[in-house]
């Protein structure tokens, strides 16, 4: 049976009369009606009984506009916001934790926490939601700031989008409000937002049935909708949270983890019910084994156990590394396996030319989400796997995120199944196909294979390369189809009207050809136009010279800070420099020395892509010259990455490494600095820090920042 309304008819006829008293009346019922629903799963009153109460609260807002705020129910959905996804710093960084792959390294973990602890430990156990990473910032109690977890120090601004979600409180409830160490101050509280299994397949379903690609996961489809720019798509989305973390425990009045989840709870926040408190090891390892059991009959995806000290005064004890705490642990679950049928062994062409087997399977749901394709490698893989077309197989997914094909179940092989070969030729040109001696993989060597020209341009603007925001595959292959794009340097040739009106393959309820748009193509354009001032070290890893990868790329753009250089270095000279070696400078030798490769090249230059590093353009003094620096921690002060650190300091020469030894110049230590730092003060290496770093890179020379010069 219905139970009665916090109010009754008879206060809710005296408050009529006072309509800004009604209005917050109903906002707190909502609220408390809300909470009920989406946090606690316990609702007191009917749908349509909570329908009437919103109902009744806009047409008092419609009619006195002047009583509307954003912490009101009502406006869990404004309009469209253009400058949403705006940088926004946390108030403390967020971390990632470190794993335990199994049940022994856990076991290891926790010992060695009690024994640094010098006492008994308490441990809080908790589900690990395989979602986005969210911040919520309150000010004076009222929803003020939503954010992503971005690099861990700053985020994107998603506050409009995560108002639509349900069990975000907008507001803290009185008795999460009263345990707000200042009630007047700022909190912010971390979480996960997550999409249900039951939401993701009904999205799925809806996009199929529409003809659009579906989701690759829930964790996907989460991180997707909260970066909707227009929030009702958001709000469509179904989402829900879990809030699990605060950036900074002083902000509340709880001394360990376990009061600090049930003053969340209070708050009115969404709070896992699936937590343990922990006594022992012996007991953590306990619920993991539990969990794992159950993992699958949860309504939302989990991919481990997070284990912390519940103390909060043990944490601040036990401190961080450079990337993680060392008061919390990950346990990560061993990777769900399934069986399904082998189709089919066909084959793809990747941008080197590589023929790649692929196993094409009967769907299968692994680890959140469905499998239908899965690499093999090579030739030698599929027979030391010894699997054939239509073998009943073993799939997993490697660190529950790459497909993998353990190898086949015997007893279920049928008759006549026959070793699969690899073909004679590539299937995109026609073209033979060679295998080098030595090498494992078999290739296309035709420069006018289609498909390794898709894979080229597909890598060229891909996000570590030249990082063409929204070029994806879907585009690129319809300007390879049309003949608008043979290659990389095609893309800066291309106008608006050209990518406005290019036809997606798709068409229209009147059969028409949907075209790209001009919206999508001015976007394009501008990412086109921003990619010809990347850095000579993304453009070498760009071009896609085998075996020339992000690392090696730079180490050649230190070496031959121009393309010019670089182009005319003989193969004796590549190969000194470090981390190239002979076969290397053999391959990159191999692809200046193509002349095609080198036409493509000098377009480049003249549409206007920079092709020599900053150091040489603006002639930096290079003062750093054979001085290794290595940095640890994070850079807060300045808001720099410690990549974007690493490249002012190589642009004035310097060597940055990721490891110290006794020839390290400098260590460079920022927040939370962890091993490397510990190293340094051991091996006697100079430590500097973040004010040290400024006023270097500010003055030009060890000597002008008053940095004494290292023997």
């Amino acid at each position: 049976m219905e139970q009665e309304s916090m109010f009754d008819a008879q206060a809710s006829a005296a408050l009529t009369s006072d309509p800004a008293a009604r209005v917050e009346a109903l906002r707190r019922e909502i609220e408390h009606h809300s909470y009920l629903y989406y946090a606690q799963d316990a609702p007191e009153i009917s749908d349509a009984a909570f329908d009437s109460l919103m109902a009744e609260l806009r047409e008092l807002e419609a009619a006195h506009p002047e009583l509307i705020d954003a912490s009101s129910p009502t406006q869990r959905v404004g309009g469209y916001v253009g400058e949403q996804f705006s940088a926004v710093r946390h108030a403390q960084r967020m971390y990632s934790l470190d794993n335990a792959m199994d049940l022994e390294e856990l076991d290891t973990w926790t010992q060695r926490t009690v024994e640094a602890a010098g006492r008994p430990v308490e441990f809080v156990c908790e589900l690990k939601i395989d979602g986005s990473s969210i911040a919520l910032t309150y000010d004076a109690g009222v929803l003020a700031k939503a954010a992503t977890r971005g690099d861990g120090v700053t985020g994107e601004d998603v506050t409009v989008n995560m108002r639509t979600v349900r069990d975000v409180p907008l507001r803290l409830r009185d008795e999460g409000a009263a345990g707000l160490a200042d009630a007047d101050g700022s909190v912010e509280v971390r979480g996960e937002v997550y999409m249900p299994k039951a939401s993701f397949d009904a999205l799925n379903a809806a996009a199929e049935a529409n003809g659009k690609a579906p989701f690759a996961n829930p964790r996907n489809a989460a991180a997707g909708s909260l970066r909707q720019k227009d929030p009702k798509i958001t709000k469509g989305r179904d989402l829900s949270t879990f809030i699990y973390a605060i950036a900074d425990e002083r902000a509340v009045k709880a001394e360990n983890q376990w009061e600090l989840l049930q003053w969340l709870r209070a708050s009115g926040f969404h709070v896992n019910p699936d937590v343990a408190l922990c006594a022992t090891p012996g007991e953590v390892r306990a619920f993991c084994e539990s969990v794992a059991e159950k993992r699958s009959v949860l309504p939302y995806d989990i991919d481990g156990v997070v284990v912390k000290v519940n103390s909060f005064a043990m944490q601040r004890e036990l401190g961080f590394t450079a990337k993680a705490p060392r008061w919390a642990i990950a346990y990560k679950f061993p990777p769900e396996e399934k069986t399904t049928v082998l189709r089919d062994i066909t084959v793809q062409v990747g941008r080197t030319g590589a023929i790649t087997p692929v196993a094409e399977l009967d769907p299968v749901r692994v680890a959140g989400s469905t499998v239908a394709r899965a690499t093999l490698h090579n030739l030698d893989e599929v027979r030391r796997k010894d699997v054939r077309v239509g073998d009943t197989v073993i799939v997993r997914k490697a660190g529950d995120v790459i497909p993998e094909v353990l190898g086949p179940v015997l007893s279920l092989r049928p008759e006549g199944a026959r070793a699969w070969e690899m073909p004679a030729t590539c299937p995109s040109c026609g073209s033979p196909i060679v295998r080098e001696e030595g090498e494992a993989a078999f290739r296309c060597v035709s420069m006018d294979c289609p498909a390794q020209a898709l894979e080229r341009l597909l890598h060229w603007a891909s996000r570590g390369a030249m990082d063409i925001d929204g070029m994806g595959e879907e585009i690129v292959a319809r300007l390879v189809e049309s003949e608008r794009v043979r290659d990389v340097a095609d893309y800066y040739s291309l106008t608006e009207y050209e990518l406005a009106t290019l036809e997606t393959g798709r068409t229209n309820k009147e059969g028409e050809p949907i075209r790209l748009g001009s919206t999508i193509a001015a976007k394009l354009i501008a990412a086109i136009e921003a990619s010809k001032a990347r850095p000579l070290a993304r453009v070498l890893f760009g071009l896609g010279i085998r075996h020339v990868g992000k690392t090696t790329g730079e180490q050649l753009a230190a070496a031959f800070p121009s393309m010019e250089r670089l182009m005319e270095a003989t193969e004796e000279q590549l190969a000194e420099v470090e981390g190239v070696g002979g076969v290397i400078a053999q391959s990159i030798r191999a692809f200046f020395g193509n002349e095609d490769n080198r036409e493509v090249i000098h377009r480049l230059g003249r549409m206007g892509v920079s092709l020599e590093d900053a150091a040489v353009h603006d002639e930096t003094p290079q003062t750093l010259a054979g001085i290794t620096f290595v940095l640890t921690g994070s850079l807060t002060e300045s808001g720099m990455t410690r990549d974007e650190a690493g490249a002012r300091l190589k642009a004035m020469g310097a060597k940055v490494s990721g490891s110290v030894s006794k020839k390290t110049g400098y260590v460079i230590a920022g927040e939370a600095a962890g091993s490397k730092y510990d190293k340094a003060v051991s091996l006697g290496v100079p430590v500097l820090d973040e004010a040290d770093l400024l006023r270097l890179l500010e003055a030009g020379s060890l000597e002008a920042a008053g940095i004494e010069p290292r023997d």
